[in-house]
């Protein structure tokens, strides 16, 4: 192939993508901005309750260990 054609080919690619992007419907900033909060929200409750849910899984090792241990020496 040459040069020229694999220019063209460039080009043709970047007008098909140009093309595509003038399809795109953008959100507007104030739902850009109340879906980013969601997620941080989100983000952030769900990081709780999987420590939450680490300290209750550690305290139930923990104790069963000082269980065994009590019972078997």
């Amino acid at each position: 192939m040459s040069s020229i054609a694999r220019e063209k080919k460039k080009v043709s690619y970047f007008r098909e993508v140009q093309n595509e992007l003038k399809k795109v419907t953008w959100t507007s900033k104030e739902e850009l901005i109340s879906c980013t909060k969601a997620v941080i929200i989100a983000t952030f409750v769900f990081g709780l309750a999987i420590y939450a849910v680490d300290l209750l899984i550690h305290g139930a090792l923990n104790g069963a260990s000082n269980l065994v241990r009590m019972m078997f020496g």
